[in-house]
């Protein structure tokens, strides 16, 4: 009896043998499983990159299709910079073009102190924050002493610890370091101000809505409707001798998976001079920011 008891394992023995088969077909799943999601994860991640890539030569196409339409001799075939969209196929990439000439916007190191006043207005600030942020920025671009404390005294004050520059803006963003200006006013007339024009209001052949309110003797009523008015104007209008050299171009490339890219661009023309390139990129952005 005792030979035919020892001549089977112990039930316990088979018991924990069949747990450790187990332990083992669930570890391979999961392991299985993991890199079944590893590799599903970057095959998503590879697809969407190729897809922003696509996106963004498309976009790119757009811009250098934007820059041969004002560098063309011909009148007729050259867009109007004025902020309109061009649409634009590339493969089968939608992209849509908008040129705006430098000189319909305001340029904040040119502009008098009743065009800032008007287009800080314009974005919805008080009459009596709009007088006082001008006034800063006319003190910032101003030249002086820049150690001086008496000009500091206000941004000390606010706790800041930097004074007016006083001297030019070197770029568009410096404007959000002059104080009074907050976040949600500088995003309103980002892409209505320039350094670039030389201009102390803007052109309103070629002004955004926001600037053209800034226009001396506008109103908001006559800027919104000459604004409607120009941009259902034919194409042959706004070509006239007025037309800058400097540019800001948006192209924004949308494939049919609805991936997007948008790149955004200031350049200058510079003509057909020998040796010299045809224009020159002086800022370039990628996104939709400011």
């Amino acid at each position: 009896m005792s030979k035919f008891r020892d001549s089977f394992p112990p039930v316990r023995q088979r018991g924990v043998a069949l747990l450790v088969v187990l332990w083992a077909c669930t570890l391979l799943a999961i392991v299985l499983g993991g890199y079944a999601m590893l590799a599903r994860n970057e095959g998503l991640q590879a697809r969407y990159q190729f897809a922003q890539l696509r996106a963004h030569y498309a976009a790119e196409a757009g811009m250098t299709r934007a820059i041969y339409a004002l560098l063309t001799p011909s009148p007729d075939r050259r867009w109007i910079p004025d902020g309109r969209e061009y649409p634009f196929q590339f493969d089968d990439a939608k992209v849509g073009i908008r040129i705006t000439d430098e000189s319909g916007k305001v340029d904040i190191n040119a502009s008098s102190p009743d065009v800032l006043k008007a287009l800080f207005r314009a974005a919805g600030m008080n009459d009596g924050p709009a007088n006082e942020l001008a006034t800063h920025v006319v003190e910032w671009r101003s030249f002086g002493n820049p150690g001086d404390l008496n000009n500091n005294a206000a941004y000390l004050a606010a706790g800041r610890d930097y004074g007016p520059r006083h001297g030019p803006f070197a770029s568009l963003e410096e404007l959000q370091m002059v104080l009074g200006m907050d976040p949600a006013t500088y995003r309103k007339i980002s892409t209505s101000i320039t350094i670039w024009s030389g201009r102390n209001a803007p052109d309103p052949n070629y002004a955004p809505a926001l600037a053209m309110q800034a226009i001396p003797g506008m109103t908001p009523d006559q800027a919104n409707a000459a604004y409607a008015a120009r941009q259902q104007a034919g194409t042959s209008q706004g070509l006239g001798a007025s037309q800058g050299v400097t540019h800001s171009i948006r192209s924004e490339a949308t494939l049919p998976d609805g991936t997007r890219a948008i790149l955004r661009a200031t350049v200058r023309l510079q003509g057909a001079r020998a040796g010299a390139q045809p224009y020159a990129v002086l800022r370039w952005q990628e996104g939709d920011g400011e």
